[in-house]
């Protein structure tokens, strides 16, 4: 029964100006709330004040099926957006238009930390990556995106002195040292150019690099609604499980909101047998690596 779950797990993985941690934990939304009690031109001022705070986060990948859907979220909390895409007219098309709070801006991970950070630029706060490899007879793809792209993404923040980094990631990255070498799963991802072990590399210099860090580890990547409630557990326990992309969008949100989030590998899938739990309870009970 493990053996086909983990199957079926396989199918949907394929598929810091520097801040304080603090400067994340005000909601940006909250300030609703008080310019509500306000009238006319307090209103307007608050209004001002609130344009002026937002926070400005880059997305790596957001035209993915993951990354757009960390764009809408992003949007819908009140943060800023930067849509890093390799591709302007497709994302256009693909993420929601007319929003003067979403910005595009060409960016391909594989082209080196300098462009990046041209991209990124010094008005963004953090950022996210969700880039993937697709599937190619190019078996040194995934080293390119998955390895070589994350860390130019990396060193592009550092270039920026951006120091929030959010990754999504993917359980078992680090299958051989949990004795997973077995598991269908991380034979089938590890076919296609040891996508596996390139992410697990790039995790490696992100958690050296010194930047206040959050990789996000979800188990087999579903399009349909959430299923379940999120279930968050340390590095290299998880090895089968799947997860709604809109769920793991939700986590790398939030993970810009709490500081528990901080300096932290964390896996997750979505069980109907689990109980709901607050993101300050779910990261809170991941130790720091």
């Amino acid at each position: 029964m493990a053996m086909a779950a983990a199957t079926a797990a396989a199918s949907g993985l394929f598929l810091r100006t520097s801040l304080s941690q603090s400067s994340f934990i005000t909601r940006p939304h909250a300030l609703f709330v008080k310019a509500s009690s306000m009238e006319g031109s307090e209103i307007k001022e608050e209004a001002n004040q609130r344009v002026s705070e937002r926070k400005k986060i880059f997305v790596a990948g957001a035209t993915g099926s993951t990354g757009k859907r960390i764009v809408e979220q992003l949007l819908a909390k009140g943060f800023a957006v930067k849509a890093g895409v390799r591709d302007l007219e497709k994302a256009k098309s693909t993420l929601p238009g007319n929003n003067p709070d979403l910005q595009f801006v060409k960016a391909d991970v594989t082209e080196g930390s300098d462009k990046l950070a041209e991209a990124i630029s010094d008005d963004s706060d953090a950022v996210i990556c969700a880039t993937g490899f697709r599937p190619s007879w190019d078996l040194f793809t995934p080293w390119k995106v998955d390895n070589y792209g994350t860390v130019n993404l990396v060193e592009a923040c550092r270039k920026q002195n951006v120091n929030r980094f959010i990754l999504i990631s993917s359980i078992l990255v680090n299958g051989a040292a949990m004795g997973q070498l077995l598991n269908p799963a991380y034979i089938f991802l590890n076919v296609f150019g040891l996508t596996l072990v390139a992410k697990l590399q790039a995790e490696q210099h992100i958690c050296k690099s010194g930047i206040n860090y959050t990789i996000v580890r979800p188990g087999g990547l579903k399009n349909d609604p959430p299923k379940g409630n999120i279930v968050m557990e340390p590095e290299d326990t998880l090895y089968e499980g799947s997860i709604s992309r809109d769920q793991v969008a939700e986590v790398a949100v939030e993970a810009l909101l709490h500081p528990e989030a901080s300096y932290k590998v964390v896996e997750i899938v979505a069980r109907t047998e689990a109980p709901k739990r607050s993101f300050e309870e779910l990261f809170g009970s991941i130790k720091q690596k």
